[in-house]
């Protein structure tokens, strides 16, 4: 089965500054020069390569991310920077049972625990969910079969206020189409995970092929995006209430509106959501949308190619907003 990374290319690198470049384009005030500062190069094999996903930051300003390759194995790294730019690697993957080729970033909880995906490795070499420590220990909360359970996780997770996990596979399910997972801890199960499918696409106009995550809403609904499937097959905009019904909020057409959504959506306080696709808009570079509540979608920018870029594969941040509106 083919990877998506082999699919694109080995072309992403910087997508946490895709946010800065989109708020960037988008507003109307006089240009401002911006000086780029380069924190840290990843010039040496064994403290990774290619980093796909983005970072998060902790109260100290210490970002923490991963690497998809690189490493002793190169399979991957989980990777500290402090303020000045030092990288620390607080885990090495092997490729085998510990996973390996980390395509999405970390989470973080208040103990200083953080909280992963890898898209390959795990015991069935279909994936698997990960926790890594303060002190640089690995623990494996569930390896993907590929099978109903699903595979190939290219998004990371999310984590709810009970310690629930949240997020998606691209491949498996009952259609091989990937699913929606929920991983919460065992009572009493000595660090046991139990793995529930919230939602199992059917390749169809329900979506198929979900790459990016999940978000949350206060009373429990998930959001996301899947890069193909919908009415006319170039993706859709889902949401998932928390009896598992699925409720497709936008299905791309592959014109002006554009089509096949790498990244995934973010919400604000009234519930639009926002985000990207990689393909299509009148240029055909990809767009910037706005989805409002009843389902109509507005497109914020067309990517023209040059000099504004084009083919997003991140997607987007909104500034003035409260954090609990869309992160984990």
């Amino acid at each position: 089965m083919a990877k998506i990374e082999q699919r694109f290319g080995k072309s992403v690198f910087s997508l946490i500054w895709l946010g800065c470049a989109l708020l960037g384009a988008m507003k109307t005030a006089p240009a401002q020069t911006v000086s780029e500062i380069v924190l840290h190069n990843f010039g040496r094999p064994t403290t990774g390569g290619l980093p796909y996903a983005g970072v998060i930051r902790d109260a100290a300003g210490n970002l923490y991310g991963t690497t998809a390759s690189g490493g002793a194995a190169n399979a991957g790294v989980v990777y500290k920077l402090d303020a000045t730019g030092r990288e620390s690697v607080l885990y090495t993957f092997t490729g085998g049972t510990d996973g390996g080729n980390p395509n999405a970033g970390v989470i973080r909880d208040a103990a200083g625990n953080l909280y992963g995906t890898t898209s390959g490795g795990g015991t069935a070499n279909a994936g698997m969910v990960y926790k890594l420590d303060a002190a640089g220990l690995e623990t494996m909360l569930y390896s993907f079969t590929g099978g109903a359970d699903g595979g190939y996780p290219y998004g990371g997770v999310i984590r709810d206020a009970a310690g629930n996990l949240y997020g998606t596979t691209a491949f498996g399910g009952t259609a091989n189409a990937g699913v929606v997972y929920k991983l919460e801890p065992v009572a009493g199960g000595a660090g046991q995970w139990l793995e529930t499918v919230l939602y199992s696409f059917t390749g169809a106009a329900d979506g198929h092929q979900p790459i990016a995550g999940v978000i949350r809403d206060s009373v429990g609904n998930l959001y996301g995006t899947t890069y193909v499937g919908g009415t006319a097959g170039f993706g859709v905009v889902y949401k998932l209430d928390t009896a598992g019904q699925e409720t497709v909020l936008y299905s791309f057409t592959g014109g002006p509106d554009g089509g096949y959504p790498y990244a995934g959506v973010i919400r604000d306080a009234a519930g639009n959501l926002y985000g990207t696709t990689y393909y299509y808009g009148t240029a055909g570079f990809g767009v910037v949308y706005k989805l409002d509540t009843a389902g109509l979608e507005t497109v914020l920018y067309n990517f023209k190619g040059a000099p504004d870029g084009g083919y997003p594969y991140a997607g987007v941040i909104l500034d003035r907003q409260p954090l609990r509106d869309y992160l984990p």
